[in-house]
This record gives structure tokens, sequence and C-alpha cells, in this order.
């Protein structure tokens, strides 16, 4: 982890990933646009070894302009190992974390910034109108409750990666080095004074987003398990739940039993509570069984990303 330069004020870190369309564009208008706050300022594109062409325009880019700074990893590692990849090389005092389909908008950058001198370290590009279709608004809202509930850490979805943020915050955004990432998490949990504005979402610029519907709650999953306990927790209150109603049930079927209301034992219910309470158990073991596949991750220490190829990095 490098400390901040002080030739560098503002760093700008984002992810690519099939973006060969929109690199020229993103760097174009970062640049109109930090260069009306300072003329020291770097760009880093991180590119997630997609299957385009995303590297190459990051790599033209860099031999024209010396502020645009370029990763390319090794390996598909994922968008929040490759903002960590960023991160690590970021040298600003203050570090922007954006998307680099344009949805985030570089013009917000002033508003973002200005926020900051009011003496936050942290903050947060809140979406007001969100330039998503209907169902793609709809299951958002409803992974962000889910996500909040499981995970402990309270969720806007409202708000993602995009925001500024100081130089104490990102420090201590990189010490924390578990296999599972997500940076908003990261930020939110690290604490810190922040504060939000809104700002406006902008039309995705080319393409369309690579988290589809099982992504979402694979990754919703993996950081739930990471930040909290509370799925173990679940678990064993819906056991005790189950137990009592079993309970209950048990206590009905003797009164019936010997009012005469039942006269023959049933196959039924027999075979009811047999699925069930498997179906169940077979649950809890699954929930337990993602800890310890957490955990067997975590104790391996792999590097959370592997560069390939840099462009720009330590001049």
């Amino acid at each position: 982890m490098e400390p901040a330069d002080k030739n560098i004020h503002i760093s700008v870190v984002s992810p690519v990933y099939k973006a060969e369309a929109i690199v020229d564009e993103l760097v174009k208008r970062l640049t109109n646009e930090l260069s009306k706050i300072t003329n020291d300022y770097e760009i880093i594109l991180v590119e997630d070894c997609g299957p385009d062409n995303s590297w190459g325009k990051i790599a033209e880019n860099c031999k024209k302009n010396s502020h645009v700074k370029g990763i390319k990893l090794s390996k598909n590692f994922g968008q929040h190992h490759a903002i960590t990849a960023g991160l690590d090389n970021a040298k600003g005092v203050w570090v922007i974390v954006m998307d680099c389909d344009l949805q985030d908008r570089p013009e917000e950058i002033p508003k973002l910034y200005a926020e900051a001198q009011k003496g936050y370290d942290i903050v947060f590009a809140r979406r007001t109108q969100r330039q998503d279709g209907f169902f793609k608004k709809i299951t958002s809202r409803l992974f962000y409750v889910a996500f909040s509930y499981l995970s402990g850490i309270k969720q806007d979805g409202t708000i993602a990666n995009f925001g500024i943020y100081s130089r104490k915050t990102i420090n201590a955004v990189n010490s924390l080095r578990e296999p599972m990432r997500s940076f908003s998490a990261m930020a939110r949990w690290v604490g810190f004074n922040r504060s939000s504005v809104d700002v406006e979402h902008g039309k995705r610029f080319e393409g369309e987003t690579s988290y589809n519907w099982s992504k979402l709650i694979d990754f919703g999953l993996d950081i739930a398990i990471s930040y909290s306990q509370k799925p173990l927790k679940l678990a064993v209150k819906l056991g005790l739940l189950i137990s009592f109603l079993s309970v209950l049930y048990s206590i009905y079927n003797l009164i019936a039993y010997y009012v005469g209301i039942i006269t023959v034992s049933g196959f039924t219910s027999l075979i009811i509570s047999i699925w069930f309470l498997s179906g169940l158990i077979i649950f809890i073991l699954g929930i337990i069984g993602l800890y310890v596949g957490k955990t067997f991750e975590g104790i391996k220490n792999r590097p959370i990303y592997i560069i390939d190829k840099e462009e720009n990095i330590h001049e």
C-alpha cells in the first residue's frame, strides 16, 4: 500500500470490463471535469480481463495522456477485486471510485469534491432517478433490503460505489484484506465522517450490465456470510420454531387420539414431517457449509488479485 503522493491531489479508480467502446469517452469526460479542480490528478483504469480489446484502448490512452494509468489483471477476478487493485496503486489525497459505463457521470465529480471540502471523509453519490428498467429497479430494491438484513450493514439502494473518499478512508479500506470484497460495504464498515449528495444517474453508454440476477444473489450471499453471522442465527431460530410447532402438533394429535377424532395414524402427516425436517436439516447444513467454505478460502491466503500488465503506474 503506497502512501498519498503530495503531487497527486485526486485519483480516480474505475474497474473496466467489456468497455472497449467506452474507454475513450470515459477518459475524455474525466479529464475535462478533473482539470476544473486540479492539474494534479490520475485516472487509474483496471481492466478485469474481459473478452474484448478494452486493454488495448486503455494502453492507447496511457500513451497519449500521462494522467491515465492502466492495470490489466491476469484473469477475471471480479469488479470489487479490480477496485482493490486500483486503490492499492492510487496516490491521491482524495480518491474517487466509479464504474466505467458512464452511468456514474464524471460531470458530478465537482459536486462530490465540493461536499468533501466541508470536512467529510466520505461523500457518497446518491442516484435520485435511476436510468434503469422497471424490473431492474424492483429487483435491485429487493436485493438491497435482503442484503441489509442478512449482512447487518445498512445499505441504500440509491448508493453504490460512486463517491469521493479521503486518504484516511482509503488507507483503512486497504487494510481490510479478506478475500470476499465489497467496496461499498467496506467503506461503510470503516466509519469516519460521511455525507451524500444527489447526483444525476446517466444512461449506460454502451452494452449491457454484466450483473444478472444469479450473480447478484451469489454476491449478496458471499458478502452476508463475510460480514455477519445472521444467517446462522436465522437457521437456529427456524429450528427452534419448527421444534415448538412440532411439540404443539404432537399435543394436538395425542388429544385428538384420546377423544376419538383420530382412529388410525395418518401416513400423510408422517411423510410431510420427514420431508420437511429433512429439507430443514439440509438447509442448515448448507449454511454451515458456506461458512466453512469461506473460512477455507480465507486461510489459503491467496492474493486478492494478480497484475498481468501495467501502464504509467510507476512513473
